[in-house]
């Protein structure tokens, strides 16, 4: 399985991704072993989508990024 996330950091910023292994990914992201998120000093797994291939899941991370934070905001809250 694939998985589409996204991270709350420092309570401010979203971060969406995609991997196939999504605890060991929480994890290096919250131990600073990810580029971009070794910066916060608090981020935060708030949302996951699961998908049978890496195409399909690929396809909805980019959709996700395009979003601004309040429609990112709108789907962790189940609004959408």
């Amino acid at each position: 399985m694939w998985y589409v996330y996204i991270l709350l950091c420092d309570n401010e910023l979203f971060y969406v991704g995609l991997t196939n292994d999504l605890e060991q990914r929480a994890k290096s992201h919250k131990n600073g072993e990810s580029f971009f998120t070794k910066k916060f000093s608090d981020v935060k797994l708030v949302y996951h989508e699961e998908y049978p291939s890496k195409s399909v899941a690929a396809k909805r991370e980019k959709q996700i990024k395009g979003w601004n934070h309040e429609k990112k905001s709108k789907l962790i809250r189940g609004e959408l």
